[in-house]
């Protein structure tokens, strides 16, 4: 994603720009179904390298979706959303991660998915974050051009790291001092997948263990996905 999370920032030639409506940027919440999870998919979808289950979804607004913040116009249509995490990085630093960024395209250029991004790392560094990762395609320039403007640095080259077989960077803002030389610990994948934790372990910014680990995640019925089969549904 960052989105693997592959930001919604760039990709063929721009509809011509509306005017910027006035906008209210707001949470996503505790709220689990929000009416708001149909568009935010859709939404997402137009642009994203690759497809993502519901569940997919559902992992991060379950847990983080205070650390989700949607760009509404004053008759609440979504403009704008960016989906977030925060959590210890392999036994090192709190580590936030930006896995989804987009807006609509006839609205590009009003400096939208600049404002979401500025209000996740706001709240990010509210709640103590040491840092702030993402992946984003070596060919994303206006995605790579806003988060470089706040600060963010490339540190790694991934080859061929989306399904897609387009290669990404990963960028990282370093928060506090020292931060860089912090002891990490190498992903344990030899846990079983069914071990709550190993599943956290499997989603984030490793894409999603490649989605070729069988990464498990559990829906707040206890059931258990798969997200490699998942992928062959009509749950896209």
């Amino acid at each position: 994603m960052s989105d693997n999370a592959s930001s919604a920032a760039a990709g063929g030639q721009a509809p011509p720009k509306k005017p910027c409506p006035k906008l209210r940027y707001v949470s996503y919440g505790a709220e689990k179904e929000s009416p708001f999870l149909p568009a935010i998919r859709q939404l997402i979808s137009n642009d994203l390298s690759e497809p993502y289950s519901i569940y997919v979804y559902r992992y991060f607004l379950y847990q983080w979706g205070h650390l989700c913040f949607m760009a509404l116009d004053q008759k609440d249509n979504l403009i704008g959303v960016i989906v977030c995490k925060l959590e210890p990085h392999r036994g090192g630093p709190m580590r936030g991660y930006i896995a989804m960024l987009a807006t609509r395209k006839d609205y590009r250029g009003h400096g939208i998915a600049t404002s979401l991004v500025k209000t996740a790392v706001e709240k990010m560094i509210a709640e103590d974050a040491d840092e702030i990762a993402l992946e984003t395609e070596v060919d994303n320039i206006p995605s790579l051009r806003i988060y470089e403007n706040l600060g963010f640095i490339r540190t790694k080259r991934l080859h061929r790291y989306y399904l897609n077989g387009n290669t990404a960077y990963r960028l990282i803002l370093y928060l506090k001092p020292g931060i860089p030389f912090k002891t990490t610990f190498p992903p344990d994948y030899g846990m079983p997948v069914s071990d709550p934790a190993a599943a956290q372990g499997l989603i984030g910014e490793d894409l999603y263990a490649r989605q070729a680990s069988q990464a498990l995640i559990e829906d707040v019925h206890g059931e258990q996905f798969d997200i490699t089969k998942a992928a062959k549904s009509d749950d896209f």
